[in-house]
């Protein structure tokens, strides 16, 4: 005898419910999914308490140093700027400024100039080695005057944003990233050089279970697999 509507109702339901199941499990990994964080390629100015380098909470033609202190510009790809990765050099006013004698009206500021790694630089070019510089300015000159006068040619944007230390990067200012995450922000200040083979080779990191892709294709697959089982059953019933 051929089974009847009555009789299949409880296969259908199971079946159903199989698929509900599993299209929400599909749709939870899609949501669960970290999504790829877009960052931005850009010089960031810093001020160094220390050995401690804290990011500037003024721009460097607002800030107007002290003599004696210790800048620093860091060019990275970061998302924020707590994230943003710090000069790496460690050197302290005294050694960068050493040679730089106290005169009556001028001031000298330490500078960092940290070019970042080949990670970080737009395509076709290569980050210039890191270097200090002491600047001899007025008393009444800016963090970026001392820039100017250690490290030009300066490049500037029309909203005035720092774009390029010594010519470098050659064009670009600010850009946006796609999927770039943060490939610098974790180095230490006392990370190999660019031009080393330390410091420009790059690693994705990775664990060491299935990626969300693989889940969202099996995902995907269980989810085809039981509506078509569901649709044999149907067309049997």
């Amino acid at each position: 005898m051929t089974p009847g509507p009555t009789a299949s109702r409880p296969a259908r339901t199971t079946l159903r419910a199989g698929f509900a199941l599993l299209l929400g499990l599909l749709l939870a990994v899609l949501l669960a999914a970290p999504a790829q964080a877009a960052g931005y390629r850009y010089w960031s100015f810093w001020e160094r308490e220390g050995s401690t380098w804290s990011y500037a909470t003024q721009g460097p033609a607002q800030l107007r140093p002290e003599d004696g202190s210790v800048q620093g510009f860091r060019f990275a790809v970061s998302a924020e700027a707590d994230d943003a990765a710090a000069p790496r050099s460690k050197a302290a006013f005294a050694e960068i400024c050493e040679d730089t004698e106290e005169r009556a009206g001028r001031k000298r500021i330490a500078l960092v100039l940290d070019f970042g790694t080949a990670a970080d630089a737009p395509e076709g070019e290569r980050p210039p080695k890191p270097r200090t510089a002491c600047a001899d300015v007025a008393e009444d000159a800016s963090a970026a005057d001392a820039l100017a006068a250690v490290a030009p040619p300066l490049r500037y944007d029309s909203s005035a944003m720092l774009c390029a230390i010594e010519g470098y990067p050659r064009t670009g200012c600010g850009e946006q990233v796609p999927g770039a995450g943060e490939p610098s922000a974790g180095e230490s200040s006392d990370a190999a050089s660019p031009g080393t083979e330390e410091s420009d080779s790059g690693s994705a990191s990775g664990g060491d279970g299935p990626s969300a892709g693989l889940l969202v294709g099996a995902g995907a697959v269980a989810v085809l697999g039981v509506a078509a089982l569901w649709q044999s059953r149907r067309r049997r019933g």
